[in-house]
């Protein structure tokens, strides 16, 4: 886990219901990218770790007998049930706990999945537990955003969404220290996942770069979904004082578009496949 952070109950709290609006998508067809370089038959299994409101485990349903999202907290699975029933998805299934819980009697996987989630957990002992959790022929697959992607070769009419400037808002209200639940990260999120991985005996790196959707507009209310969603500015963190939060990130906004309208490019899905020596 980070140094000197410890894990607790509140790190996304009252998130939930902003994490789908707030957050970016993920490429278009990562999803099939990611189950053809699997091999995946449609009798597999996929279990999702640190799922969220399950915006990757609904996205591969289709592609695998079962799949399961696993995450600690309580509302992001009810979300993820809710996502599940409006998408007429009725191979999930929905799990409360943590990484380090693993296996969990859950059984064996062809894939184990951490979508932007592996450097909340203690890395070291989560990945030694999947290894013993896969199918022959399983993987452990990271999936994240693309860092620093090709600059956009056409520039938007639209502003871009101010970051900046509501980075340093969320910090005169919460610190100069970034918060993460009850704690802070004093030197942000761990690296390094690649040697966490090789040391657990996953030797044999696939890697797919699943090129990017279209431009998006996002609105003034996308925005400010993008900062409740994230575990630096949820909104518990802000107590009594959450509405003049809110009131002055609006501000911000209309003062950087007037009519609250911004531009905004996806980044490209990057997609990690990792096999142990002995090919699982």
């Amino acid at each position: 886990m980070p140094d000197g952070w410890q894990w607790d109950p509140t790190l996304f709290r009252g998130s939930a219901a902003y994490y789908e609006r707030g957050r970016l998508p993920y490429a278009p067809g990562f999803a099939g990218t990611l189950a053809g370089a699997l091999g995946a038959t449609g009798s597999d299994r996929l279990l999702d770790v640190g799922c969220g409101p399950g915006i990757v485990t609904l996205a591969a349903a289709p592609y695998f007998a079962e799949v399961t999202g696993m995450d600690p907290d309580a509302d992001m699975l009810a979300e993820a049930e809710r996502r599940a029933a409006r998408h007429g998805v009725a191979n999930a299934r929905w799990v409360t706990g943590r990484a380090e819980d693993l296996p969990a009697g859950l059984g064996a996987f062809r894939a184990v999945v951490f979508a932007q989630s592996f450097h909340w957990t203690d890395r070291e002992r989560v990945a030694a537990a999947v290894r013993r959790m896969l199918a022959p022929s399983g993987a452990f697959v990271h999936i994240s955003d693309l860092k620093d992607p090709p600059p956009v070769a056409v520039p938007s009419a639209r502003p871009a969404p101010p970051y900046e400037r509501i980075g340093g808002l969320v910090r005169r209200y919460l610190g100069p220290v970034r918060r993460a639940g009850q704690g802070t990260l004093v030197g942000g999120t761990p690296g390094g996942e690649d040697l966490v991985l090789r040391r657990a005996g996953f030797v044999h790196l696939e890697r797919h770069v699943v090129p990017a959707g279209a431009e998006l507009e996002r609105t003034a209310d996308d925005l400010v979904a993008w900062a409740f969603s994230r575990s630096d500015a949820a909104p518990h963190l802000f107590g009594d004082r959450l509405a003049d939060f809110e009131g002055e990130l609006r501000a911000l906004l209309r003062e950087a578009s007037p009519d609250d309208r911004f531009a905004e490019q996806p980044p490209p899905t990057e997609i990690k496949i990792w096999r142990p020596a002995n090919g699982g």
